[in-house]
């Protein structure tokens, strides 16, 4: 996530720039304007290390287009800096000191200026200068910003001492929280989201004489007190210097109690006075004030006191620090009491206000200020794939959240935030996590043990960060590998991703709710709801998607069976809440053609919270609402009133509250709509024990990572291998061997993880903690050679192993036709050609869907689907060397061509490379037989079905399985393939007796 900004040279633009041109005249006094970028060409488009200005955003989309445009009206010189934009997420533009020359000394100056040019829009502007460290990339960020409420050029002036350090985002975590201005490196221009805009810019530069006060600060050790009624607070005050020299002239803090909620003499004793720093003082030297509380003994909600402070001869804290007097006392806070009437009798004391909030989510990294938290009252927030603290590490979590949950305790019912993450694949956000198999290759296990214990391992490194909401599963059914989140299905039989649901139970825990307050447990999300996986290639309308998020056209019969079996399973298992899909669901006959999910109330209110009778609470998805039609107001009454609790509106979550409020003041959204939202917000934060434990407890945090953790990933790596050609017994690997490792992905830890891991598309090279599949190979033991293009010479090996497969990607912007597609590279497909042809060899796809591979497939010896396995390469060299065997299911149909798409168990022409459920076996016992020894396992299986044993059914079917596979070989025909594929379905329906029925017509046919 790159919002940094560098700055020109303003040593070398002095001497290139005649001062008399440089922007307004100084003032009586004051040094001359020195100009820090006049956009003439002196600095180029460039990023670190040179000196230059570069785009940033949060998505391809988001960056800016930027230009140097000779105008005649331009304030200064010949050219501006023109640029257009239409930001979804984050973006803009930063302009970079070379990181090779020293920073800048600014200390001189009362701030910052520039010429914009209005176009009277209203919108915010944030402009961040950085301050100390090694370099620009790695400095302090400080913000301020201004509104573009005018027409035509003005002069923007922006004083030091009006930017304050960014509490959101910060590059290496921060140095000193002190804005020395002795090393500053650079600016960047935030542009605002939402709509398309252009905006142009001219002259920076330095004015003014520095504010004294610039060279000493004083904070205060939190922005929140809570304290029990009676006790004392003790604020800590602490002033500090540029560069920790002493204070150079006196600092005096005068302090009062100021006017809040709190009732002066009857909840606290009011309190005045003034603490001194002499000049000579030591940086960092600190004072404490203490505000004695009263105990009146009444059942009360929270009181404040603001502690008021008037600072002299330093910058004073940048808000003003609260003493919040705990609420004690009421119903709700009793823990012994039922969930219920717990959230009856708060639900009772709240107002309109407070309840919208409770229904609003926001972006952590988005929140214009930390207080925005009390002051709007809101419910929840979140970090997006990316958003993280720095540094990215458990403690860093932890703190971060534990810093929002404070500002919670500001409020008037002390309602804490319930904070969410998507850890799909692990706590994929967190560097260093245990980062498991996408669901994909956890459909390809067909353990739904195993699958629960990755959603436990999941579940306990989350919550021990301070997290206690994950948005996962995804309970998607995806029925065309086109599509760019098929890899976060468990598979495209509905009746396989529901055997996968157990992963709730690791998440969760008990299907009542009762271990949620565990330490090591979390709110699961089932989505998305519903018929994400069925929409239909070309009918996207978002950007340049071609697949995802648009419209799953079915009948009622195929809605059903398919794509809402898996959501009745997860309301039975008790999940706590369920997020809607972005896509849109037209369902034949009903006439209304494609209705988005998060205004369909028929599914939402009448199919899932009715029918289904789930009982958590409903989320919206990132931005959803603003898909919907009509104006913004509009699409919140629609939204709500289709039954959706929470809306994520990471950006707009003050717009959100106040149309909300103001919906329901109009009487469009009912009250009742409202506590009914809210209810089942508070009921799960209550079962999350927040009320009595809204701060991490990181007791688990040792845990993270942990050599018993990474053995379940590591497990679950080597159960999702699955073996798909085994021509002369390639497979396993032998130690004394000569392997000849080549391929893009043999030893690349990102792409082997895949999208949504560390950030939002992932992205290649190493990024966290693992082992690669190279690595992993080594480990166990292997004579390696290792060439990634394969360009080493190929003589003198035994076999070769060729790791090749996909870059990581999310979402649509991973959807084939929108810069991807379902061929290896050219790349991928020289090293195959070049290894297989030189040697006998096994070739490991790593990627999230089938790729296409029948072209070269008799020139290869042995082929594998990895999938995308995780941090944990060695459980993928466990099944090469024969550690334990490959015993791993295709969770979907491999194609022979893209024409074939969309294609899955059942249709009614199947003919693919290789069938659902196909996978070959490494283990040392084979069953053999023929049609004899399939007959006696099918009425075994009959027994068995009757009798109602689950796992000695599974047992037959799977004996009957490799059976066949050994008789068909790599004969593979439409007629062994369709009922071969019929059978893994209707096994994973408790039909054996059928399955082996349907397995041997296929080996009949082979």
């Amino acid at each position: 996530m790159r919002r940094t900004a560098l700055l020109a040279s303003a040593t070398l633009l002095t001497a290139l720039i005649p001062l008399a041109s440089a922007g307004q005249a100084a003032g009586a006094g004051d040094p001359a304007p020195v100009p820090v970028d006049r956009f003439e060409g002196e600095v180029p488009f460039a990023s670190q290390p040179a000196e230059g200005i570069f785009t940033w955003g949060g998505d391809s989309d988001d960056p800016p287009a930027l230009q140097l445009t000779a105008r005649p009206d331009a304030p200064e010189g010949a050219k501006v800096l023109t640029g257009t934009y239409d930001i979804s997420g984050y973006g803009g533009f930063t302009h970079d000191f070379a990181a090779n020359l020293p920073a800048h000394d600014w200390s001189a100056h009362q701030g910052v200026r520039f010429w914009w040019d209005g176009q009277d829009n209203g919108r915010k502007i944030a402009f961040e200068i950085k301050d100390g460290g090694a370099n620009g990339e790695a400095s302090e960020l400080w913000t301020t910003s201004f509104t573009d409420d005018f027409s035509g050029w003005k002069q923007i002036e922006l004083p030091f001492t009006a930017f304050t350090y960014r509490t959101d985002y910060q590059p290496v975590g921060g140095i000193d929280h002190v804005l020395g201005l002795t090393q500053m490196w650079g600016y960047a221009v935030t542009l605002p989201t939402g709509a398309p805009g252009r905006f142009a810019m001219d002259d920076v530069e330095l004015y003014g004489r520095a504010d004294q006060a610039l060279r000493a600060s004083v904070t205060t050790d939190a922005p929140v007190y809570p304290v029990r009624e009676g006790t004392t607070a003790s604020v800590r005050v602490t002033v500090a210097t540029t560069g920790s020299a002493p204070l150079a002239e006196p600092v005096t803090v005068a302090y009062r109690t100021g006017a809040g909620t709190a009732r002066p003499g009857t909840d606290y004793r009011p309190l005045t006075g003034t603490l001194t720093f002499p000049a000579g003082t030591a940086s960092g030297t600190t004072r404490t004030v203490r505000v004695p509380t009263l105990n009146n003994r009444s059942p009360q909600a929270a009181r404040t006191v603001p502690l008021d402070l008037d600072v002299t001869g330093a910058r004073a804290p940048a808000e003003t620090p609260q003493i919040v007097l705990d609420a004690h006392g009421l119903p709700y806070l009793d823990s012994g009491l039922p969930v219920r009437k717990r959230v009856a009798d708060l639900l009772s004391r709240m107002s309109l206000e407070e309840k919208a909030g409770q229904m609003t989510q926001a972006e952590r990294g988005a929140m214009s200020a930390p207080a925005d938290i009390a002051g709007y009252a809101l419910g929840s927030l979140l970090s997006g794939g990316g958003s993280t603290p720095t540094p990215n590490t458990p403690a860093a979590w932890a703190r971060m959240i534990d810093a929002f949950q404070l500002r919670a305790q500001a409020t008037r019912f002390q309602i804490p935030l319930i904070y969410g993450v998507d850890a799909v694949h692990g706590h994929n956000n967190l560097a260093g996590a245990t980062v498991m198999p996408h669901n994909i290759g956890i459909g390809a296990t067909r353990d739904p043990r195993l699958a629960e214990r990755t959603g436990a391992v999941t579940a306990s490194e989350v919550r021990a960060t301070g997290v206690p909401w994950d948005f996962a599963p995804c309970l998607c059914v995806s029925r065309d590998e086109r599509w760019g989140r098929s890899y976060e299905s468990f598979g495209e039989d509905p009746a396989l991703v529901q055997s996968m649901e157990t992963v709730v139970q690791g998440l969760q825990g008990r299907a009542d709710g009762r271990d949620l307050s565990r330490a090591d447990k979390v709110l699961a999300t089932a989505k998305h709801f519903a018929g994400d996986g069925g929409t239909e290639y070309g009918s996207s309308t978002t950007g340049t998607y071609t697949i995802d998020q648009g419209v799953t056209k079915v009948t009622r019969q195929q809605l059903q069976a398919i794509h809402l079996a898996p959501f009745r399973t997860a309301v039975d298992r008790g999940v706590g809440s369920v997020m809607p899909s972005y896509s849109s669901l037209d369902v034949i006959g009903d006439g209304r053609g494609p209705v988005r999910m998060h205004a369909r109330a028929d599914m939402i209110n009448g199919e899932l919270k009715g029918r289904m009778g789930f009982d958590g609470f409903v989320i919206s998805d990132w931005n959803a609402i603003d898909q919907l039609p009509g104006d913004y107001a509009t699409q919140v009454r629609t939204a709500v009133n289709a039954g959706v609790d929470m809306m994520m509106v990471p950006y707009s979550y003050k717009d959100f509250r106040t149309a909300l409020i103001g919906e329901v003041r109009a009487g469009r959204i009912s009250e009742r709509r409202i506590d009914d939202a809210v209810s089942r917000i508070l009921a799960q934060k209550f079962r999350l024990g927040l009320f009595e434990h809204p701060y991490a407890d990181t007791s688990g945090a040792a845990r993270i990572g942990s050599p018993a953790h990474r053995a379940v990933a590591r497990r679950a790596a080597a159960e999702s291998q699955v073996l798909l050609k085994n021509t002369g017994g390639v497979l396993p690997l032998k130690k004394n061997q000569k392997v000849y490792v080549a391929g893009s992905n043999a030893d690349d830890l990102g792409n082997q993880t895949g999208g949504w891991t560390i950030t939002w598309q992932g992205e290649s090279g190493t990024h966290t903690r693992g082992t690669t599949v190279l690595q992993g190979m080594r480990n166990a033991g292997g004579d390696v050679t290792y060439s990634k293009d394969a360009s080493a010479p190929t003589g003198g090996y035994d076999v070769g192993v060729v790791v090749v497969g996909e870059t990581p990607y999310a979402e649509g912007v991973g959807d084939v036709g929108n810069g991807h597609g379902l061929e290896l590279s050219a790349a991928d497909k020289a090293a195959v050609d070049k290894v297989c042809a030189a040697m006998k060899c096994a070739v490991l796809i790593v990627s999230g869907r089938p790729q296409l591979i029948g072209d070269r497939l008799g020139r290869i010896d042995a082929l594998v689907a990895s999938w995308l396995p995780g941090t944990e390469g060695d459980g993928v060299a466990d099944v090469l060397y024969g550690r334990r065997p490959f015993t791993g299911q295709l969770p979907v149909t491999w194609p022979k061509s893209e024409a074939q798409l969309p294609i899955n168990v059942g249709d009614t022409a199947y003919d693919p490379q290789f069938p659902f459920g196909w996978g070959l076996t490494t283990l040392t016992a084979v069953p053999s037989g023929g049609t004899g020894t399939l007959r006696a396992l099918e009425l075994a299986a009959g027994a068995a079905e009757r009798a109602h044993a689950a796992r000695t059914g599974r047992a037959i079917v799977t004996k009957a399985r490799l059976i066949v596979q050994c008789a068909v070989g790599q004969n593979m025909s439409a007629a062994v393939a369709k009922p071969f594929a019929d059978a893994d379905h209707l096994l994973l329906t408790g039909h054996y007796r059928a399955a082996v029925q349907r397995l041997t017509a296929a080996y009949r046919a082979a």
